[in-house]
């Protein structure tokens, strides 16, 4: 079966029942059981180490399809491939093999714990490896996981290592404590480490005192991954409501239609949104193609090319919140006031978008991309940019 099958597949699924999971709100362990069920987990692993083999791009545009269906599960699978990829920054590629060998063995899901603005975890050498000792705040999908990149700092230097570990751990606590309005099926949750053992073996890698382009490409992967779980929010939201309005919605009286599918009003409505949203879409493609081309020059990687592939995701990530936070609302207008209905659970877009658009302020993408074009400042090397 193609990846594209497998994808129609699991999609279908989501979508059957998206509004009540929503509703329900429980813990995605049946999310990632379809995810394992579908077989798109390998998707990006090497044929030679049992996995599909698939594209970079490709990995991009079943993410967001999948967003579409469902946010959550999009943005669950969209962190997986990242935790996967970024492994391939570091010079491990003994250990990189390994872990494509297990994943594809054990059908492992992978999650991360790595906030940059929550440097909470300690790593205390001891045999064979550290301890792992800390809290973080926010780690989506890490409670239903089965692997975990995460990054800490030692105790006994001033470095700070990126690392994985098996996410069933004697002394990692998940403390199930997200409850925020969105992305309500991701477990984005705390989790506490309490001697949590390490083994030398599995620590990726060192981060440097100045980063180099290359290993920098890790942050800005994941404002790509969100810019286009943005636009699969915004095609989801159409793709409902349409719908809706073409089922159910009734015209207004006013509008001398029998149809609410012929009310002019409506049309150009939906006309405008479907035109902003593609045109949101065409330029996150063309992000993930630039990241991709970047991560491609291998050690190579300048810091002038990283930069042109950190402001292409930058500029996607503009449009993309703004395209998304204006569909997920001006729907309602389309489906009408039945469409309100908890049933029917529309607001789960706008909620979804809201809640994901606030990952960082994206008036500092905005400045970002308007200092490259006036002045040729390259954004900063953050956990952001």
């Amino acid at each position: 079966m193609s990846w594209r099958e497998r994808t129609d597949k699991l999609v279908d699924t989501l979508r059957a029942d998206a509004a009540e999971r929503d509703l329900a709100g429980a813990e995605p362990t049946r999310e990632v059981a379809l995810l394992k069920e579908s077989g798109l987990l390998t998707l990006l692993i090497p044929a030679d180490r049992g996995g599909m083999g698939e594209s970079w791009l490709t990995a991009n545009a079943v993410t967001r399809v999948v967003a579409a269906a469902d946010a959550n599960v999009g943005h669950l699978l969209g962190y997986h491939y990242l935790q996967l990829w970024r492994g391939e920054l570091f010079d491990r590629p003994d250990l990189v093999a390994r872990l494509h060998r297990e994943t594809t063995a054990d059908n492992h899901f992978w999650a991360g714990i790595s906030n940059p603005l929550d440097a909470a975890l300690q790593l205390t050498p001891t045999a064979g490896g550290f301890l792992v000792n800390g809290r973080k705040t926010f780690a989506t999908g890490a409670s239903v996981a089965d692997r975990l990149v995460v990054s800490a700092t030692r105790t006994d230097a001033e470095e700070k290592l990126t690392f994985v570990i098996d996410a069933r751990t004697p002394g990692i606590e998940y403390l199930r404590d997200w409850d925020n309005i969105g992305q309500r099926l991701t477990t984005s949750g705390g989790v506490v480490f309490t001697d949590a053992f390490l083994p030398a073996d599995d620590v990726l890698g060192a981060q440097p005192e100045e980063l180099v382009p290359r290993q920098s490409l890790a942050a800005i992967s994941f404002q790509l991954f969100l810019a286009q779980i943005y636009v699969g929010i915004a095609e989801g939201a159409l793709l409902e409501a349409a719908d809706y309005t073409r089922h159910r919605s009734r015209p207004w009286f006013l509008s001398g239609v029998d149809s609410a599918v012929d009310d002019p009003h409506v049309v150009a409505g939906y006309g405008e949104l479907v035109a902003q949203v593609r045109a949101a879409g065409a330029l996150t493609d063309e992000a993930a193609r630039a990241l991709g081309e970047a991560f491609d020059r291998g050690p190579e990687l300048s810091a002038a090319e990283r930069a042109e592939a950190a402001v292409a995701i930058s500029a996607a990530k503009v449009v993309a919140t703004r395209v998304v936070n204006e569909t997920t609302s001006k729907v309602f207008e389309f489906v009408g006031a039945r469409g309100t209905a908890s049933k029917y659970a529309f607001d789960r877009f706008w909620r979804n978008a809201r809640t994901l658009t606030l990952h960082d302020p994206v008036v500092y993408k905005a400045r970002e991309v308007g200092a490259h074009f006036l002045t040729g400042e390259n954004p900063p090397y953050t956990g952001y940019t």
